[in-house]
């Protein structure tokens, strides 16, 4: 038997069953439980957690952490959502035409600094906020706060609040998931959509193959993918399966170690240090250990975006970095540029020299292409 049908099988004894697809509500699968952290795990006691008037415990990391990064001078901006601060960058003329940046797991604003000097002196106004959990937004200390509902509703609410209007949206990794599927729910919001290494991935309750173990045990032996060599097999759902348990067991800090893995790019000590920025300890780390096991809770929910971005006439294009194995690969912006109407005749690209972090690795060429689709696709 394969590890995929194991992981089939694994889905349905250990993940509880009721599955809630309202939008509103939130729900899919989550994480329902997490096992007593062990002793080794450092929690650091001494960090303040504030409480939300609905109970959400959340701790904010330090602003000292974030100074002098390397390239990122910019003024934080900050909107309440759900009793807690998002944060995120406003850089270029208040009446530029707006680029939204949607980041992934586990990184945060910090991504986009490269694509965000080139554009703001085009006269662009540049957007990008940090999830919640990520960055210098708060993060909640509880890992059953993340979920894929959740985090949609959030960035919509942030749209909203913003008051966002014609909005040329540029998605990557999680900002990919989340943001294809607010573009297709919310066309009249977004007057274009930029793809690069990015997906939304068609599962529903039948056919989704991953699962998040109840409860959730945190194990400090956890520290190389060799620690889970039983999950990482060939084939891309038992590859996944493998980085879900990774992130959801692992007790330090490992964003800047996957980075310099997930660029063509060496980054430097002070980059590797500023994707580490924002969690100090343990206590930080819910958000990006548990952004991966979202893709438990894709149950169908998002189908009704992908019909409708069937239907997308407005401008789209695809980048994809061929080094990434993951969604660089072609036959994903395949599937793209043959579904989405707008993507007629746009100037579709591939790229040699990057990874996963296509921002990270090219990000000039990232900022030029996309000046360039907006000057061909004028409002």
């Amino acid at each position: 038997m394969s590890l995929f049908k194991n992981i089939k099988k694994a889905a349905s004894s250990v993940v509880p069953s009721p599955i809630i697809i309202d939008f509103e509500k939130g729900g899919g699968r989550r994480i329902q439980e997490v096992a007593p952290y062990p002793k080794e795990v450092f929690w650091d006691d001494s960090v303040t957690i504030h409480k939300t008037a609905a109970g959400i415990e959340y701790v904010c990391t330090p602003k000292e952490r974030f100074e002098n990064l390397p390239g990122y001078n910019f003024s934080p901006n900050y909107v309440e959502i759900e009793g807690m601060l998002m944060h995120y960058l406003d850089e270029g003329p208040k009446d530029g035409q707006v680029i939204l940046l949607l980041h992934g797991q586990p990184v945060w604003s910090f991504l986009y600094r490269k694509m965000i000097k080139e554009l703001v002196p085009k006269g662009y106004r540049c957007i990008a906020p940090d999830m919640m959990g990520m960055g210098k937004s708060d993060k909640p200390i509880k890992e059953t706060f993340h979920y894929f509902d959740r985090h949609c509703e959030m960035m919509l609410t942030f749209i909203q609040k913003l008051e966002l209007q014609n909005i040329t949206a540029f998605v990557q990794d999680w900002g990919s998931v989340i943001g294809t599927r607010l573009v297709g729910e919310n066309p009249h919001l977004f007057a274009r959509l930029v793809l690069a290494n990015g997906e939304l991935p068609l599962l529903t309750e039948e056919t989704n193959p991953f699962y998040i173990p109840n409860p959730v045990v945190v194990n400090p032996k956890v520290n190389t993918f060799k620690d889970i060599a039983k999950h990482w097999l060939k084939g891309m759902p038992d590859m996944f399966q493998a980085w879900i348990l990774f992130c959801l067991q692992h007790t330090r800090n490992f964003i800047g170690a996957i980075m310099q893995q997930s660029t063509e790019n060496t980054l430097t000590d002070a980059e590797m240090a500023a994707y580490d920025a924002p969690f100090p300890s343990f206590i930080y780390m819910a958000g990006p250990r548990t952004l991966p096991s979202m893709n438990a809770g894709i149950v169908g929910q998002q189908l009704g975006a992908w019909e409708n971005l069937k239907k997308f006439e407005k401008p789209f294009i695809s980048f994809i970095g061929l080094k990434d194995k993951l969604l660089g690969r072609p036959k994903i912006q395949e599937k793209w540029i043959n579904s989405v109407p707008g993507a007629k005749g746009q100037n579709h690209e591939q790229f040699e020299n990057a990874n996963h972090f296509i921002q990270e690795d090219i990000g000039e060429i990232m900022a030029d292409r996309v000046h360039k689709f907006i000057e061909k696709n004028p409002l």
